[in-house]
Parts: C-alpha cells; sequence; structure tokens
C-alpha cells in the first residue's frame, strides 16, 4: 500500500473510532452521526468516505457478533473495558472479520497506534494479543461460534440481533423465514444502495439523463413505474438533481403505503405522525398541486426535514403543523378524505438501514409502542369522513404493533377493512390479506424493508 493511501486509512480508522464511541457509548443514531460526518467531509476524496462509512456501519451493526467473539478471546468483558479500548477492539474485529481489503497484519497494527494514540500505551500489549488471536483463529476457521443446536443464540451472534428478537420472530415466522429476515440486514446488493421515487412533473428520460451525469447506477424497479434503485452516488445532497427536488428518497413499501390511499386530486389529507415526511411530500405530488396535505408531528424539530423537502421540491398543497396526535382537535373531525396514520413502532423493518435500531428497542419498548399507538388511533379515526380513508401503516414486522392494531381499529371504531386489491401492483394484491385490507411485507422475503400497510373505510 502506498504511503499516501496508508495515511488515508490510519485517519479514516481515528474518524471512525470517535463516530462508533458516539454511537455506541453515546447512544446517538448511527444515520445522524454518519450523516453529519459525511457532510463535514463532503468534499474529501469518495474512497474516503466510503471506507469510513463501511467501517463505522459495519461494526455498529455487527457489534453484538464482535463483543461475543471478544469475550471468548480476552479475559476482560467487553463491558469492563474502557470504552476507547472497547470499541478500538471493535472496529479492528470488524476489518479483520469481514474487510478482506484490509491485512489482518494492517489492522492489528493500526489498532496498536489507536491505542497509543488515545494515551493507553500500557494496553497494548493486550490490544495486539486479542487481535492477533482473534486473526488466527479465523484462519484456522475455528472462531467459536455457538452451536446450531441452540438455534436462538446461533442467530442472535450470527447475524448479531438480540435474542429476544431472534425469538420473537422464530416464535412467530419459524426457522426458515427468520433466517431469511435476519440475514437480510447483511445483503451485499442493498449495502451502498437506495430507493429513490421520480416526481410525477420530471420525465423519466429526463431523470435518469441526469443521474448518469452524475455517475451514477440506475436499476428500474418493476413494480413500480416511478420507482428506482440507486447506487453509485457520491454525496447525495450535492447532487443537481436532488437539490433540484427531481426525486425523493423512499424505500418501495413506503411508496406502496401511499398507493394503498388511493389517493385523487383535490383530498384533504392529514398524516398524523408524518416526519420524516416522504409519504406527505408523495401524496402532495400524487395531487399535482391540488388539494392539501397537513403534516403534523409533535415537536418542530421533527417538522424541519419535512420543510426542508417542500421547500426543495416546491410543494404548494402542504403544510405542516406542530401537534400531538393523542390530542383531538376538534376542527378536524370528520373533515379529512384521508388520514394517513404511519405510527411510532419498534422498527424491526428497517434495520437493514438503520443498523442500530436493533440495539434501542426492547421487549418493554415494544409494549410502550404498543399502547402509544392505540392512544394515537383512538382519536385520530375521528377525522376521517364519511366514505373516507384511514391508512394504518408501521415499519415493523412485529404482530403485536401490527395485526393487533388493526384488530383493535375493528373492534374499537366504525372504521371497516377496506380492500387493497385494487391499489397495489399485482404481486403484492394477490395476496390472501390484501382483499381483507392488510399487507405484511417481511425484509428478505420482499426486496424491501419490513413493513406493514392496512386500510379502513368509514361507513
Amino acid at each position: 500500500m502506498m504511503k499516501r493511501e496508508t495515511e488515508l486509512v490510519i485517519n479514516t480508522r481515528m474518524m471512525a473510532l470517535e463516530l462508533i464511541m458516539e454511537i455506541m457509548e453515546q447512544k446517538k443514531y448511527a444515520d445522524l452521526v454518519i450523516h453529519e460526518a459525511l457532510s463535514v467531509h463532503q468534499f474529501i476524496d469518495k474512497s474516503f468516505r466510503a471506507f469510513l462509512t463501511r467501517l463505522v456501519q459495519g461494526t455498529v451493526e455487527r457489534c453484538l457478533e464482535i463483543d461475543y467473539l471478544l469475550d471468548k478471546f480476552s479475559k476482560v468483558t467487553t463491558k469492563k473495558m474502557k470504552p476507547v479500548i472497547r470499541n478500538i477492539l471493535r472496529l479492528s474485529v470488524y476489518q479483520i472479520l469481514y474487510m478482506d481489503q484490509v491485512p489482518d497484519s494492517a489492522a492489528c497494527n493500526e489498532a496498536v497506534k489507536l491505542t497509543e494514540k488515545k494515551g493507553f500505551s500500557g494496553l497494548k500489549g493486550f490490544v495486539n494479543g486479542v487481535l492477533r488471536n482473534i486473526s488466527r483463529s479465523k484462519e484456522k476457521n475455528s472462531l467459536p461460534y455457538p452451536k446450531k443446536e441452540d438455534i436462538t443464540t446461533y442467530f442472535s451472534v450470527k447475524y448479531s440481533t438480540p435474542k429476544w428478537i431472534v425469538a420473537l420472530w422464530l416464535q412467530e415466522y419459524g426457522q426458515e423465514d427468520t433466517e431469511k429476515m435476519l440475514s437480510s440486514q447483511y445483503e451485499e446488493e442493498r449495502m451502498g444502495t437506495i430507493s429513490i421515487r421520480r416526481r410525477k412533473m420530471i420525465g423519466e428520460e429526463i431523470l435518469l439523463q441526469q443521474l448518469s451525469k452524475e455517475h451514477c447506477y440506475i436499476e428500474k424497479e418493476t413494480c413500480l413505474s416511478y420507482a428506482y434503485r440507486l447506487s453509485g452516488y457520491d454525496f447525495l445532497e450535492g447532487m443537481q438533481s436532488f437539490q433540484k427536488g427531481w426525486f425523493q428518497v423512499m424505500d418501495i413499501s413506503s411508496m406502496l403505503a401511499v398507493e394503498a390511499a388511493g389517493i385523487k386530486k383535490d383530498m384533504v389529507i392529514l398524516d398524523v405522525c408524518a416526519a420524516p415526511g416522504g409519504k406527505s411530500i408523495f401524496a402532495a405530488d400524487c395531487m399535482e398541486g391540488t388539494g392539501l396535505v397537513i403534516a403534523r408531528d409533535i415537536t418542530k424539530e421533527k417538522l424541519i426535514k419535512i420543510e426542508e423537502t417542500i421547500e426543495r421540491f416546491g410543494c404548494n398543497n402542504i403544510k405542516t403543523e406542530c401537534y400531538d396526535a393523542r390530542v383531538l382537535d376538534k376542527t378536524m373531525v370528520g373533515k379529512a378524505d384521508l388520514v394517513i396514520a404511519d405510527l411510532p413502532c419498534s422498527g424491526l423493518g428497517v434495520m437493514g438501514h438503520k443498523n442500530d435500531i436493533k440495539y434501542h428497542i426492547t421487549k418493554e419498548t415494544v409494549q410502550e409502542l404498543k399502547k402509544l399507538q392505540r392512544e394515537i388511533l383512538s382519536v385520530v379515526w375521528q377525522y376521517v369522513r364519511p366514505g373516507g380513508t384511514l391508512i394504518f401503516s408501521t415499519c415493523t414486522v412485529n404482530k403485536e404493533e401490527n395485526e393487533e392494531g388493526r384488530d383493535w381499529i375493528l373492534q374499537n371504531t366504525p372504521l371497516k377493512e377496506d380492500s387493497l386489491v385494487p391499489f397495489l401492483p399485482k404481486q403484492f394484491s394477490q395476496n390472501l390479506s390484501a382483499s381483507k385490507g392488510y399487507l405484511q411485507l417481511r425484509q428478505g422475503m420482499n426486496e424491501m424493508d419490513g413493513f406493514f400497510i392496512s386500510r379502513f373505510r368509514r361507513v
């Protein structure tokens, strides 16, 4: 490796360590931490940012597995290590196990240098010894993973996912489907790839030509004519096509939730938990400047992202309001043609994108979220006019938050199930549950995020 490349890797590791410390020790959200770092360094060489992103994201999403192995090779458990040492070891083990372009010797040597630079010279031997032993064990194909007989622990470590999530999915979906869902977090074809929605007023040829000029690779989605998978881009927010509002970053599953609403021109649409605003913006675009979308969320901070997108798109049929969805707004009762209730949830369907969410969510959190959903639903159904529609959706794959939430609506409100069949592409409308008004998408089973969509009509 040339000297310049070596220095680049060393500097990137130091920065990666700082970011991983923020995420794992200060409990900051990984996507926000990484986005802020990339924004600051948007003019640095693309390879620098790519290496940084891969190292930070990979270390975070594989952290449970890495800690398991560290505890097998170290007399000091990861929980008792000094935070800096713990995270130097984590990012180094990730390189040894998952970054073939980095020689194991380089990962070990640079870990020792990081240890020294951080003022822990006395622990250089410890760091070096642990990493060398892991490297040798990897070469011998003898890393001490759990036995497959204990499938919950085995899956938990192999796919770096907390045991309670694994146990939940095994109970609800069985072993084969659970493994597909867990492994989807690490699908190579999804790494560095985002789904985008072309704005209605922008022709396909114009958008694709511009994206090609911006050195992106574009793959057209088969199920939705306006949807594409985008990869090879550099700094997204620096792209002219993004700045002009020609496309919106949005997963296919979220697009389907809007499709399920059957939006027409001149509707009054209320999005009760709108941040970060993807569905609100799409809904406004569907009405082509007519009607009104009211995008609400509980804090002004949550509305900032929506307002930035509104300005970028130049939407004139959408407004934001700071409002608590649990509190009844009497002025909106019976006024909405469509209520979008994409509610707070555990987010277990988007672990492939938000690689730290699995560490923030607990069984107790799920129960709190379930209660919050019921509180919101008990209020917002009242905004639907007679003959109007409510879409209840989440980005999770947990039946307590999804199917049971749907059942709660049917049992506690005058809303009735409304078939999804007329609104969804054929490959989804043929699902047996679609005629009953709901659809559970699962990561690893569909080429998109895990997502729940249900449609109701007020009679």
